[in-house]
């Protein structure tokens, strides 16, 4: 009974160190007090009675894990091999496939593959599930132990199993890792049109945007018909880069609010003199990957009328976490803030809305294939300021006829991609008949030929 008393005791004082630091135990009442008994008579029956023996750190990391998760989707306790993941998202190159997963469930869920990467070149879409590394069950096993399976040295295979909702039966890959660096943005030209394409919004990806456009001009020797920025499979970054790549193609205004608890506590971030794109015409291409940074970039070129946003709506995460440093490889992701576009718009729930809608006419799965966004995560957190409802006002019942065609028909045309050609064709008729016959000669492969009958 005295150790157990003791032991209580000095769990009350760790517990009771991190309030009186922060001041926050000013304000305890007995209800708070009450709560902090219960938890410490759970952790004693745990520590005392669980059938196997579990250690302190075990005990108080899954207490950690559990409050947060109360919270939101996206506020977590970071330490370890999560720490080192979150800073090679951001900064570094490792052996792997080119994945982001998250864990729903006890089972692994692919975010978005990195384009130009094993996974991206292996035809693996967010959404789908990762059952088996090697043939190895790894449902109920943890993100780290998933991770580490996937990851390893270049040129070495790797067999996943993969369950994509849709689809009657599992599918089957094999990858050979590669040296993924992290390359946030990619630049071509297409006829006279730029295509800029950022796939994440990591420490660079700002000044990469405006070494594109520069770049861009250069390689044509003079400026572009307009610009197609490809956000698609985005899942977001660091706000301080979104905001600098939305600054590269305004003039002025404001780019994102981002509100705490207290509605004093606003910050709002504004664009800088210069247009990097001269006032060009601008396209956003966005789908259901488009996610946080990369919906504050749609969300404010489009208030802006800076650029016509064009594919599907994006993700709807419209909340802004901070890394609170813990330890030398610990940290809390908290959420913090939730953030609007220039005209107030939250984008929590509902996403940012295109100008026009273009479905991904290439994917033979887009029809049945489920689509996730952050409503559709538990205890997600809800948009106070709902938008009006103008789809009826919007509404247009005239449908591209190019939408009714199949990826057969795609296919032999040597579309690979039918949102991108149609983005780049809209900017492309800008320039007449000769630069939209200059984009389509560039965006369509040649069908293979058959095979000689043997």
């Amino acid at each position: 009974m005295t150790s157990k008393l003791l032991q209580a005791t000095a769990l009350v004082t760790m517990i009771a160190m991190v309030p009186v630091a922060t001041g926050a135990m000013a304000a305890a009442d007995t209800a708070t007090y009450r709560e902090l008994d219960k938890f410490l008579e759970v952790y004693n029956r745990v520590k005392a009675d669980y059938v196997d023996k579990v250690t302190d750190e075990q005990l108080m990391k899954g207490a950690i894990d559990g409050m947060l998760a109360a919270l939101d989707p996206h506020s977590s306790y970071v330490d370890g091999s999560d720490f080192d993941n979150l800073r090679i998202q951001t900064e570094g190159s490792y052996g792997g496939l080119g994945l982001t997963v998250s864990m729903e469930d006890g089972a692994v869920k692919v975010v978005a593959p990195q384009e130009d990467t094993p996974a991206g070149r292996a035809g693996i879409k967010s959404g789908d599930y990762i059952t088996h590394i090697d043939g190895k069950l790894i449902y109920g096993g943890t993100l780290d132990e998933a991770t580490a399976q996937m990851r390893g040295k270049p040129g070495t295979k790797v067999n996943l199993t993969l369950v994509r909702p849709g689809r009657d039966k599992p599918i089957e890959v094999t990858l050979v890792r590669e040296v993924i660096v992290q390359r946030p943005v990619k630049w071509e030209t297409k006829g006279d049109v730029g295509y800029i394409n950022i796939n994440t919004f990591s420490g660079q990806t700002g000044a990469d945007t405006r070494a594109a456009i520069a770049s861009i001009d250069k390689a044509l020797g003079h400026r572009p018909l307009g610009y197609v920025v490809d956000l698609r499979e985005n899942g977001g970054g660091l706000l301080d880069q979104a905001i600098e790549v939305a600054d590269a193609f305004l003039e002025r205004g404001e780019i994102v609010s981002q509100r705490e608890r207290d509605a004093a506590n606003t910050q709002r971030y504004f664009a800088k003199p210069g247009d990097n794109a001269h006032g060009l015409p601008v396209i956003v291409l966005t789908d259901a990957g488009t996610a946080s940074a990369s919906e504050i970039v749609a969300g404010a070129l489009q208030d802006h009328h800076r650029a016509l946003v064009m594919g599907v709506r994006t993700f709807g995460k419209g909340s802004v976490q901070t890394l609170l440093p813990l330890g030398p490889r610990t940290a809390l992701r908290l959420t913090t803030a939730r953030y609007f576009t220039p005209s107030g718009r939250s984008v929590q729930e509902g996403g940012i809305e295109p100008d026009i809608k273009v479905p991904q006419l290439t994917d033979p799965d887009y029809k049945n294939r489920p689509v996730f966004r952050e409503a559709d995560l538990r205890r997600h957190l809800i948009n106070e300021i709902k938008s009006p409802d103008n789809a009826v006002l919007e509404e247009d019942t005239k449908e591209d006829p190019r939408f009714s065609a199949t990826p057969d028909t795609l296919k032999k045309q040597g579309i690979e991609d039918f949102q991108l050609w149609y983005a780049l064709r809209t900017i492309a008729r800008l320039g007449g008949a000769q630069q939209v016959a200059a984009v389509t000669h560039a965006m369509t492969v040649p069908p293979k030929p058959a095979a000689a009958a043997k």
